[in-house]
């Protein structure tokens, strides 16, 4: 039913209406993006032709002097991440399959055969980054972090939701998570795109979660696809590797270890490397239509670059007393390699050096090979995916490809 208004308080409330207009400021304009000058790329589709490992492409990896690289383990499918227990158990999670497994070399022969390996964890899709507090092991996948009851002989309890409501993957479905020192969970969600602002602000970030799960925050942004990350042992600061974004030519935007800090933006689409405009971005999408260079000098600068495109996935830092001395707390970065770069870059598993004041000062490879040339065409048999530290001090790391552990030992130059 309608209701009726007088005529008095009608003429009264538009009076009013009227003043108020008139007192009001008139709105601001919307800014107009700052123009930018034509830029043209010139970008390369080189995907290596893919081949299975088999024993004779072992002798064309090559490492330093003084170390040996041998298989572990073959035949295991997707393998991605490691996770190493005190005992010598190893976790492998299986991204593709949605499992992780259980491997151990039972008779300490250097070799995990099948019947030292079982799947202990199913039915959660995309798994891949893992990590262990108080007795559970933590798996995150697309849009879920599970929690499991670990038992002595390496069983799982099966799977519960820990933590829900995470971005898709998009492009980028690798995620990976870690336990801060501060007793928080940390974990990273990459973009759903290659170089242009996400809708969901959860994208592009690491994200850092409550012990029970209930809560979490953006604790830094502007990260395009930081797979690896974790603290220093020796000065507890928090490294990361970006990967870069892709058709910008072979050179640019390289791959960066960033020091990620809390509420700290690193630039991600519209800057790279040590706050460096990225010419090839949509300068219309930058948030208060100012220019990338006043938007940059607001962002965090990389402390350390690398060839560009390399994919840098897992990095773990050494804990082992096998290797010299000078290599303990370094970080060793599993380079999955690239795809779009006329040569390629990655494949290989690189070195991140630290100094005697637990700064980083350089990125070297470490073991390469897995990609090299044949007449015109480029050929690869492995996409290394995740590198940890094994009980006796050696390198382990992972081909997804293939299926693949390698071992990498120091032998003193015999």
């Amino acid at each position: 039913m309608l209701r009726a208004v007088a005529p008095a308080a009608l003429s009264a409330a538009l009076l009013l209406s009227t003043a108020l207009a008139q007192t009001q400021p008139p709105p601001t304009p919307r800014p107009v993006p700052p123009g930018e000058p034509p830029v043209t790329v010139t970008a390369t589709r080189n995907e290596p032709t893919p081949l299975e490992f088999t024993a004779d492409k072992l002798a064309r990896l090559k490492v330093p002097a003084g170390f040996s690289i041998k298989v572990m383990a073959t035949g295991l499918g997707n393998a991605r991440m490691l996770h190493v227990m005190p005992d010598g158990g190893i976790y492998l999670s299986r991204r593709q399959q949605g499992d992780v497994w259980y491997l151990k070399d039972v008779n300490r022969d250097g070799k995990i055969e099948a019947r030292e390996r079982r799947m202990v964890a199913q039915n959660m899709k995309l798994a891949h980054g893992m990590d262990v507090k108080d007795g559970k092991m933590y798996v995150v996948g697309e849009k879920t972090i599970w929690v499991m009851d670990m038992a002595k002989d390496g069983s799982l309890s099966v799977p519960r939701v820990f933590a829900n409501g995470f971005p898709d993957a998009g492009q980028h479905p690798a995620r990976t998570l870690k336990w801060g020192p501060d007793g928080y969970l940390y974990a990273s969600f990459g973009s759903t795109n290659n170089d242009a602002p996400t809708p969901n602000p959860e994208e592009a970030t690491i994200l850092r979660l409550s012990p029970d799960g209930s809560t979490r925050e953006v604790y830094a942004r502007g990260l395009r696809h930081t797979i690896g990350f974790g603290w220093h042992p020796a000065s507890g600061v928090l490294y990361g590797w970006d990967q870069g974004s892709d058709w910008h030519g072979d050179n640019i935007p390289p791959e960066e270890i960033n020091v990620i800090e809390r509420n700290k933006d690193y630039g991600w689409p519209f800057c790279y490397g040590d706050k460096v405009p990225d010419p090839y971005v949509n300068v219309g999408n930058i948030p208060g239509k100012i220019t990338k260079q006043e938007y940059c000098a607001r962002t965090q600068g990389s402390v350390l670059n690398y060839t560009s495109h390399a994919a840098g996935i897992a990095m773990n830092y050494y804990s082992g007393s096998m290797f010299p001395a000078e290599m303990r707390n370094d970080a060793f970065v599993a380079a999955r390699g690239s795809w779009n770069r006329s040569q390629p870059s990655g494949y290989e598993i690189v070195r991140v050096v630290f100094d005697a004041a637990n700064k980083p000062t350089g990125i070297e490879p470490f073991v390469t090979g897995f990609v090299y040339q044949d007449g015109d065409v480029w050929k690869q048999f492995g996409r290394v995916a995740g590198v940890a530290t094994y009980t006796d001090g050696s390198l382990l790391f992972t081909d997804d490809q293939s299926g693949v552990i390698y071992r990498v030992m120091y032998t003193g130059g015999n």
